[in-house]
């Protein structure tokens, strides 16, 4: 058997690495199986600051949102208790059903796309995961106890005094957040009112909905204070599928071996190029810096979220050393190999093209949706009956206003001609906004009229401008007749 003890490996980027390779584990683990806790020191640099402005303004977002109306409806609310969906103010209901799970199946085409071109920057730009942790809990931990030295220091040291008053104050402000984030959390599927009108009345007037807040918020907070990164490397479904998706033109976040190897430590005044050393100096800040604790200069990693953290720390050291930056950098695998930049090339071209034209099918669909939808169905078991030369049906209608606004319609026959309603009340009918509206007419026609015993007939429902909001093809029951 091969001593392996005595072989000597080497990454994908020619570096020596150790018999027990970066890929045998993952860089929060030890050996043992035991969890190896992450202390990323805080970043800083020009991607961090377009990250902070990104994060903040979709954080502002997602707390003004259920506060925003549109034409007086939400501009957000999944209620799915009550089968409620307001998109952009617009009212989607359970009939509308397919064009969301369209939407859905676009927006997940969309980021497996953009995935395929641009890698997983979804996750290091606009993921909630990546946000609520980069840019609120882990920044009051740096604030309550510091950067990543002293968090260190402060991990391995006894409970002291000052170790339980930090780690209380950090833990009960995580406490207070998470309530904060669920409360809203829970805004975007009940709305705003009927969240303060919940929390106003107390816990035992809606026991239910306490215990639910309780728990969400215990999640909410076990993810963000113990959990964190481990929701990244472990369980997130869209990680997994990285090694499906990306391939050597896949933009990701690269380290430039060609340029950095071999890597040795910085000595001032040394010519290292003729000393055959490459840029990287070994610093090893674009580890400390790394929040799910990889090295990026092993290559590509499912664990690597393209956050850029090590892209600041790596442009800042050579800033320091008076070396070029992007020695770290947005770059595809085929870039770094060979030297040529990155194109927008057929492949991109396709994916483009491909989703331009699945929203432009989202566009038509939202675009043709009717403002109303009509129905007339016969109830269960009736039938005509004939009087005064003229055969009668009844129907029950259901009127679904799909609009922002009340409407006052009115019921007519397009097809076949000469037929008559008879209205159980008035024949303008009132329908509210966002509501469905039901009611029952009965259609006559002259005997001489109905040639089958059942005829198609076709019904119109028009706004007070005489506009056709929808029609409903139906059939009209008529006596059997034998012609010879």
């Amino acid at each position: 058997m091969q001593d392996l003890n005595n072989t000597e490996f080497r990454g994908g980027q020619g570096q020596v690495l150790e018999p027990e390779t970066y890929r045998d584990s993952i860089g929060t683990m030890e050996q043992s199986g035991k969890r190896k806790w992450v202390f990323p020191k805080k970043p800083k640099g020009r991607y961090t600051n377009y990250r902070n402005i990104v994060a903040y303004t979709l954080l502002v977002f997602y707390f003004a949102l259920p506060f925003i109306q549109v034409n007086g409806n939400p501009a957000l609310l999944l209620d799915i208790i009550n089968r409620q969906f307001f998109i952009a103010g617009q009212p989607f209901y359970p009939q509308d059903f397919f064009i969301l799970t369209f939407g859905a199946i676009v927006s997940l085409v969309c980021i497996i796309i953009f995935t395929i071109a641009f890698g997983r920057i979804f996750c290091g730009w606009i993921c909630p995961q990546t946000i609520f942790l980069e840019n609120v809990f882990r920044k009051i931990e740096y604030a309550i106890e510091g950067d990543r030295n002293k968090q260190m220091k402060l991990d391995r040291q006894e409970w002291n005094t000052e170790k339980i008053w930090k780690r209380s104050l950090k833990w009960s402000i995580y406490i207070i957040l998470s309530l904060i984030f669920t409360h809203f959390m829970f805004m975007y599927i009940v709305g705003y009112k009927e969240v303060f009108r919940i929390v106003s009345e107390g816990p035992f007037e809606h026991f239910t909905n306490f215990i639910v807040m309780i728990l969400l918020s215990a999640a909410f907070y076990f993810v963000f204070a113990w959990f964190r990164e481990q929701v990244c490397t472990l369980v997130c479904p869209y990680g997994r599928l990285q090694g499906v998706l990306i391939d050597k033109e896949t933009i990701n976040v690269f380290y430039d071996f060609n340029r950095g190897e071999n890597r040795s430590k910085w000595r001032k005044g040394e010519d290292r190029k003729a000393a055959g050393k490459g840029d990287c100096i070994d610093c090893y800040q674009c580890v400390v810096v790394c929040p799910t604790g990889i090295d990026i200069r092993d290559g590509q990693q499912l664990e690597c979220v393209n956050c850029t953290a090590c892209i600041d720390a790596c442009d800042e050291v050579m800033d320091k050393v008076g070396l070029p930056k992007g020695l770290i950098r947005y770059a595809s695998e085929k870039e770094i190999e060979t030297g040529q930049p990155t194109r927008f090339n057929a492949r991109m071209k396709g994916f483009l093209i491909l989703l331009v034209g699945l929203q432009l099918l989202l566009g038509y669909l939202l675009y043709s949706r009717a403002d109303m939808e009509v129905k007339f169905i016969k109830p269960a078991g009736s039938t005509f009956f004939v009087s005064e030369g003229k055969i009668t049906n009844t129907y029950n209608f259901t009127f679904l206003n799909k609009t922002n606004e009340n409407k006052i319609v009115t019921i007519k026959i397009l097809e076949p001609q000469h037929g008559e309603i008879s209205y159980s009340a008035s024949s303008k009918i009132k329908v509210e906004r966002d509501k469905i509206t039901k009611g029952t007419i009965s259609i006559s026609f002259p005997e001489k009229e109905i040639k089958l015993s059942k005829q198609n007939i076709k019904l119109g429902v028009y706004d007070q401008d005489g506009e056709l909001l929808d029609s409903y093809d139906s059939y009209f029951e008529g006596p059997f007749n034998i012609q010879f």
